[in-house]
């Protein structure tokens, strides 16, 4: 089995595991619909259309 040479520091580790707590803003796209933001591949929460289709009944 294979054996480090050398420790790793703790800094290295610490460094390695922070990476998955950036946050980093969540992605967004326009709905054809009604132009407003909104997540991709979910139904838009101002007008309820997804997919060319009204998929939830808003308002």
């Amino acid at each position: 089995m294979a054996v480090p040479k050398k420790k790793t520091s703790k800094a290295k580790s610490r460094s390695r595991r922070a990476s998955a707590w950036r946050l980093d803003a969540p992605a967004r796209s326009v709905c054809p619909q009604c132009a407003s933001a909104k997540l991709p591949h979910v139904v838009c929460p101002t007008c309820g259309w997804y997919g060319g289709r009204q998929a939830l009944d808003v308002g």
